[in-house]
């Protein structure tokens, strides 16, 4: 039986090997004409790309164009703004100068100096004109520490800066000498009232800047050894030895502090160090083909560049906007290759001063290993300072007929020597002072209870040793302590209370105008922005409106943070503020140009706190 396919003839065969060539060449022919078209097809689709391509970068590049020159133009802003701040000054000087309403200059050393030595030379020992004339005193010291705050580095000299702080060290000083020679005054004369019961004499004055409270003990009983001011709420109570002698007994509560060191009340923001305009630059063409070159040698000697190098060659030396405007005409006649390479040139630097990548050295801190001494790098006195003194009484006026005599004493007022000096050891123990203080009102916030501390002249320092069986009364807002002999005492609050903040927004509300609020851990605060002013609107705590009496005014920046610092809300970063707040530690130099970018933009657009910040961790931020 036959299996298999049939065999095909040789005809049959050569029919079939003819077809399948027929069909390959048809098939080389159709290939062969279809290849063209696609080629075609192919350079009409890379035309088009191209010239999209093309336009697209064509309008990129003009974007560019326009972008930078308008950041340019934005940014000769700053370069006003700085020309403003120094013509203001300029013309606050010359306001006073025209103004002769009898008030030296307190910058003009001349002046200053004419107008310390009359006070000292005059005899007016009067309280009331002690306290007005403290104002204009107070008014100058402050006016100087503006001058060491607000005025730019580039403008002050250290001459000039060493001279200021002389000149309030010695206006304090007189300050308080003539408030010394007007407690001597009221203790000689009959101006104190007496206190019913007791007939002993009080006395209490006081204005905006200053309470005065004494207390005379005439009678020397020694069932009367405590006492309250009804009028202002501070007390004492004595020790059974000093209620038997002559003395008085003299709580002088100064609202501002002229006791702590003088770079704690001329505090500022930390500065960078500053490089002028002519030491900044952006990198032109020449540098960056130097900077290719050297690369290529890199390569064909490579070696490991210090963190110097690396750092002096992203700063050169600056050029002018007219430059800056030739070399962005330049870029239309150049070839698409030089167009990418300009386009890589990092964006222009502006004619501000630019802080540099890192701080200015400073000298070694020392840490405090002492738990009694307080660190004013992160506790600051709130509320002012009270100098708390038991003094000798001295001989009281006489009056024969119509004259009045006063014995003058060489020293002035001598303090009474507590507790007094034993010549044996195991009598060193006695008794110690009780106060009552009431804390201010309306003036001040304490979000905490404060610290209660000591001025320790001779270390120039607040200690707390020496004070025990501190007791707050938050109901009635007094604070009570004992103390084994008397002190100048402040309270003290955590300066980084409100930091770092919970939420802040920047929101605009007109042409150079906008709000900022700020949302922290005890309290939220509004502040108006206008032009070269700020006005705090509101300050909120525990759902309560507080400090009424410094909202709604307008001030200028630097005169806002000292009055908000004072009254206890410290919400300005300051020198060793990273120190005490955990926050993300930034790059400086971004940082800076972030702020500068966002404050010429920050009248159209609203900026806001990021919650990723924190998470973000210290690459990110």
């Amino acid at each position: 039986m036959a299996s298999g396919k049939k065999k095909l003839s040789k005809t049959e065969r050569l029919r079939l090997q003819k077809e399948e060539e027929e069909r390959r060449l048809k098939e080389e022919e159709e290939a062969r004409l279809q290849a063209p078209q696609e080629e075609a097809a192919r350079l009409e689709k890379e035309r088009l790309e191209r010239e999209q391509r093309e336009r697209l970068e064509s309008k990129d590049q003009e974007r560019r164009e326009s972008e930078l020159a308008e950041l340019c133009s934005l940014e000769e802003k700053f370069v006003s703004a700085e020309q403003w701040k120094t013509d203001y000054r300029a013309y606050a000087k010359w306001e006073h100068y025209i103004g002769c309403d009898g008030s030296p200059d307190p910058a003009v050393l001349q002046e200053i100096n004419t107008f310390m030595s009359l006070w000292r030379e005059d005899q007016n020992e009067d309280i009331q004109f002690v306290m007005e004339k403290g104002k204009e005193v107070l008014n100058l010291i402050e006016k100087l520490q503006f001058l060491l705050l607000d005025t730019p580095p580039n403008e002050i000299t250290e001459k000039e800066t060493v001279q200021y702080q002389e000149t309030i060290l010695e206006l304090q000083n007189l300050l308080r000498q003539k408030y010394n020679g007007a407690t001597e005054r009221l203790l000689k004369t009959d101006s104190m009232s007496e206190v019913p019961d007791s007939g002993n004499m009080q006395v209490v004055i006081k204005d905006k800047n200053v309470t005065l409270c004494i207390w005379a003990n005439l009678k020397k009983n020694i069932r009367f050894k405590n006492h309250v001011f009804c009028d202002v709420q501070h007390g004492f109570d004595l020790p059974k030895s000093l209620a038997v002698n002559s003395v008085a007994v003299c709580i002088f509560h100064t609202h501002y502090d002229h006791v702590s060191p003088l770079w704690l009340q001329c505090q500022c923001v930390p500065k960078l160090k500053i490089l002028d305009s002519k030491e900044v630059t952006v990198d032109s063409k020449e540098n960056v083909e130097e900077r290719e070159e050297e690369e290529q040698k890199a390569k064909e000697e490579p070696s490991a560049p210090t963190e110097e190098e690396m750092h002096s060659d992203g700063i050169k030396s600056a050029s002018s906007f007219k430059e800056n405007t030739n070399n962005i005409a330049n870029i239309n006649e150049k070839t698409e290759e030089e167009t990418e390479k300009k386009s890589e040139i990092p964006d222009i630097l502006s004619q501000v001063q630019i802080p540099v990548l890192q701080e200015e050295p400073s000298e070694k801190e020392e840490d405090i290993t002492d738990e009694n001494i307080v660190d004013l790098r992160q506790f600051v006195p709130v509320g002012g300072v009270y100098h708390i003194d038991v003094l000798q009484l001295p001989p009281r006026a006489k009056e024969i007929k119509s004259w009045s005599m006063l014995e003058v004493l060489d020293g002035g007022l001598e303090a009474y020597p507590y507790p007094p000096e034993s010549e044996e050891p195991e009598d060193a123990t006695h008794t110690p002072v009780e106060i009552t203080l009431r804390l201010p009102d309306n003036d001040v916030i304490y979000f905490e209870n404060p610290v209660v501390a000591r001025w320790d002249p001779a270390g120039q320092q607040w200690r707390t040793d020496g004070i025990s069986n501190i007791m707050y009364k938050t109901e009635e807002g007094k604070v009570t302590f004992e103390m084994d002999a008397f002190y100048t005492i402040a309270l003290l609050q955590d300066a980084y209370l409100n930091m770092p903040y919970q939420a802040w927004e920047l929101r605009p509300t007109g042409t150079d105008e906008l709000l900022l609020i700020l949302t922290t851990a005890f309290a939220e605060v509004q502040i108006q922005v206008k032009g070269h002013q700020c006005m705090l609107s509101s300050v909120v705590v525990e759902e309560k409106d507080v400090l009424s009496h410094l909202t709604g005014k307008w001030m200028t920046p630097v005169h806002l943070t000292v009055v908000l610092k004072k009254a206890g809300i410290n919400i300005f970063p300051g020198e060793y503020s990273h120190k005490y707040v955990c926050v993300n530690k930034k790059a400086p130099l971004a940082e800076v140009r972030a702020y500068q970018q966002m404050a010429l933009v920050a009248s159209a657009f609203a900026f806001s706190w990021s919650k990723w910040n924190l998470e973000s961790g210290k690459r990110a931020s």
